[in-house]
C-alpha cells in the first residue's frame, strides 16, 4: 500500500462532479482517504474540504482510515437484517476476533457494516473485497475464511 502523501490528479476534471470519482480513485491509490488527501483535493476542485469529508464519510465504501488487505463488509440492510444478519455478524466476528469498525492487529482483515451491497436476493450477504457472498450461514462462513488461510 502507498503511502498516503503522493500527489491526487484532477487535471482536466476542474468541478466537483467528479468528487465522488476521485474519492474512489484516491482509495484505490492510497489505501484510504487521509486528511491531507481530502484537504489537497478540495484545494484542487475548488471546494471545502467540509465538502470533501462529507461525501468520503457518507459513502459506506469510502474510508477515512486505513483499512486491512481483506475489507469485510456486511450487509446490515432490512432484507438481510430480516435473514438474520446478526448471526452473520457474530460468526464473523468469532472467525477474525474483531468487531465492526476494526482491524485485526496482523491488518489482514477489516470488519464494517454497511447499509445494502446489491445481495438482497441472497440475504443475508457480505463481501469481501470485491466478492459477494450470500445466502449465509456460520457454517460457510467458516469456509469462506479457511479459503484465506
Amino acid at each position: 500500500m502507498s503511502k498516503p502523501s503522493g500527489r491526487v490528479s484532477t487535471r482536466g476534471r476542474g468541478n466537483n462532479k467528479n468528487l465522488l470519482l476521485l474519492l474512489e480513485e484516491a482509495q484505490s491509490r492510497f489505501g484510504y482517504l487521509s486528511q491531507e488527501i481530502m484537504s489537497k483535493l478540495a484545494k484542487s476542485l475548488g471546494i471545502s474540504a467540509s465538502e470533501v469529508y462529507g461525501a468520503a464519510t457518507f459513502y459506506s465504501f469510502l474510508s477515512t482510515r486505513p483499512q486491512g488487505r481483506n475489507v469485510i463488509r456486511i450487509c446490515k440492510s432490512l432484507p438481510c437484517f430480516l435473514d438474520n444478519s446478526d448471526m452473520i455478524i457474530r460468526a464473523v466476528e468469532q472467525e477474525i476476533d474483531i468487531k465492526p469498525g476494526e482491524t485485526t492487529s496482523d491488518g489482514r482483515f477489516s470488519l464494517e457494516l454497511t447499509n445494502c451491497i446489491g445481495a438482497c436476493d441472497r440475504a443475508p450477504a457480505m463481501m469481501i473485497n470485491s466478492e459477494v457472498y450470500g445466502d449465509l450461514t456460520p457454517k460457510k462462513i467458516a469456509g469462506i475464511f479457511k479459503s484465506f488461510e
